[in-house]
């Protein structure tokens, strides 16, 4: 293990000392990545963590935050602070290191942000799962990040939006996850793998006619000049997770260090108390935007649950490993 920052500026202190040097230790900087722009609702909770950890660390330990993934992707970012090359992040679950984060995109897990809670809070099943997913990839999972149910953004008229059976006929973009493409099907969607970077002008110039893969505040931020109705169909529900390199956490001086994990689950609590809220707030946006919302009933999100439910899980479960997945499912069941 290489010396921690921590310590090397403890030696350089003291040799300063011993040679009659007055030396002031720089305080330890953690670079942050997220990926939505300056402003929005992330970056903002996140300049509060930043300031709750300074003031925590007395100063000993600084968090700048890159948005709009400045450092990479969110796929790009995982992979390096997997080697330490980026400290920390608040982003979504890249699947291609471990086909079982596909756990965390299970579509209708939840119906509601209570459901929700149970499942992805503290001490919840897919919770747990994922910190544990991420302690193989030498990432220490510090918080859940709760951000939205999941819908349907289209750039047309929605066709039979409460109806699973109906094939519409409509294209959508989703992202390149079997979970989000098996989704898009079952509800009667034609589902097209585009990378998210391309998706804005694939929706703009008609290669596809929509996106799923995201909820208000997402299309809101990226799609809201090509959304003309947005159905909330609660496809899944989407949580971001703050990452740190273990490695970096391990060498921080245990002060610092049970601070940072006390911030973030400060962090967690805040999100959890006001994501619901958000979500309503953003659909309203889009709304005053020009959206259509098209809101559909209980049974109507019912039987969409229960044909994705019968149609999409044992194929997830069969990529994820039937017997690990299902003990997941079986946790949050009960």
């Amino acid at each position: 293990m290489k010396p921690s920052r921590l310590n090397k500026m403890m030696s350089t202190a003291l040799v300063a000392g011993a040679l009659g040097l007055t030396s002031v230790a720089e305080a330890a900087t953690l670079k942050i990545s997220h990926i939505r722009p300056q402003g929005a609702i992330v970056d903002q909770e996140l300049k509060a963590f930043a300031g709750d950890v300074e003031k925590a660390t007395e100063g000993d330990v600084k968090v700048k935050i890159f948005a709009a993934s400045a450092l990479g992707d969110y796929t790009t970012v995982q992979e390096r602070i997997s080697v330490g090359a980026v400290d920390m992040a608040v982003q979504p679950a890249a699947t291609a290191a471990s086909r079982q984060m596909q756990i965390t995109y299970f579509p209708y897990v939840a119906a509601n942000w209570k459901e929700a809670k149970i499942a992805y809070g503290p001490g919840g099943a897919i919770h747990e799962a994922m910190k544990e997913l991420y302690a193989k990839q030498d990432i220490t999972m510090l918080a859940a990040y709760p951000v939205y149910f999941g819908g349907v953004a289209l750039n047309t008229d929605a066709v039979s939006p409460g109806n699973p059976n109906v094939d519409k006929g409509i294209k959508v973009r989703v992202p390149g996850i079997k979970s989000f493409q098996l989704t898009s099907d079952s509800l009667g969607y034609i589902s097209s793998p585009i990378p998210f970077s391309e998706a804005f002008t694939a929706v703009q110039t008609g290669v596809v006619d929509g996106v799923i893969g995201s909820g208000a505040e997402g299309y809101y931020a990226s799609f809201r000049d090509v959304t003309k109705t947005y159905i909330p169909v609660n496809t899944h529900f989407e949580a971001w997770y703050m990452l740190i390199n273990s490695e970096t956490l391990a060498d921080m001086d245990s002060d610092d260090r049970d601070a940072l994990i006390k911030a973030a689950s400060e962090f967690e609590t805040k999100r959890w108390a006001r994501a619901e809220a958000d979500q309503a707030d953003y659909e309203q946006k889009l709304a005053a935007y020009g959206a259509t919302i098209v809101t559909l009933t209980d049974e109507e999100l019912a039987a969409a649950a229960k044909k994705v439910r019968a149609e999409v899980w044992p194929k997830i479960l069969e990529d994820i490993g039937a017997e690990w997945g299902q003990g997941v499912l079986n946790q949050i069941a009960n």
